[in-house]
């Protein structure tokens, strides 16, 4: 898989052995560390399959941004709202054996996942309720101590932006806190194909990505690493029965 390469600072050489023996510890304390793969679970939000307004722009974001953390050397795999009803029984509160097949699947790919995307449409300057219907299926312990990022897009000038804040603290209180970089995508319609790529400046919406992407790998990598050495569960267990499980006066 392709993997970040690492970057190195080139200060001026100089003759002396002095010199050249601070070239080469300059150049190792300023390489950039590569970062470890991480596997991703996107989680779309659109549930429309016809216009007006056309084209639907949903599918064609989340490839993009599928692609974009693909590239950088991720595993991704796309959680769909298509496949889940409206909420009636969230997955906890089955029986381990009564979990339905598919809430059984959905929650493993959350459960496994290092990291998440949530793509997000505007609603009434809000998160997109089929984003917001799968969120709401699991316990917050399936997502505790991960980080998470958000993407938000629209067929108007601001991206879903609104959508996007209003999702933040819906997401820290899952417990996948947030990065602070978030990806706004104005008139989508104009910047993706049907297969998500830019109809033209692709170099720049790469890079626009790559501050917020970043973040997310950083993150998830520290906290993927810090887990073998302490399970952050120990004194913050998942609250599945009664609740008193929240040591909560």
């Amino acid at each position: 898989m392709m993997m970040l390469g690492s970057r190195k600072l080139q200060p001026k050489a100089r003759s002396s052995p002095r010199g050249l023996a601070c070239f080469f510890i300059c150049c190792r304390s300023f390489t950039t560390t590569s970062v470890n793969a991480l596997n991703i679970a996107v989680v779309t939000g659109t549930t429309r399959t016809q216009g007006p307004p056309r084209p639907i722009l949903g599918p064609r974001v989340a490839s993009f941004i599928t692609q974009s953390l693909e590239a950088r050397g991720n595993t991704c795999t796309v959680v769909d709202p298509n496949t889940f009803e409206l909420l009636d029984k969230p997955q906890f509160a089955y029986a381990s054996s009564q979990v339905p097949s598919h809430l059984k699947d959905a929650h493993k790919i959350l459960e496994d996942a290092d990291a998440y995307v949530c793509v997000t449409p505007e609603y009434n300057h809000a998160p997109s309720p089929g984003l917001l219907n799968v969120l709401n299926h699991f316990g917050s312990s399936t997502f505790s101590f991960k980080p998470s990022a958000i993407v938000s897009y629209s067929a108007g000038q601001w991206g879903g932006t609104r959508a996007a804040i209003a999702l933040r603290p819906i997401l820290s209180e899952l417990g996948c806190l947030p990065v602070s970089a978030m990806i706004h995508l104005p008139s989508a319609q104009e910047i993706f194909d049907e297969d998500g790529k830019p109809y033209d400046d692709e170099d720049k919406w790469q890079k626009y990505t790559d501050r917020c992407f970043s973040q997310l790998e950083w993150w998830g990598t520290a906290a993927k690493k810090h887990k073998v050495e302490a399970d952050p569960f120990d004194q913050s267990p998942s609250f599945r029965k009664d609740p008193s499980q929240r040591n909560a006066p």
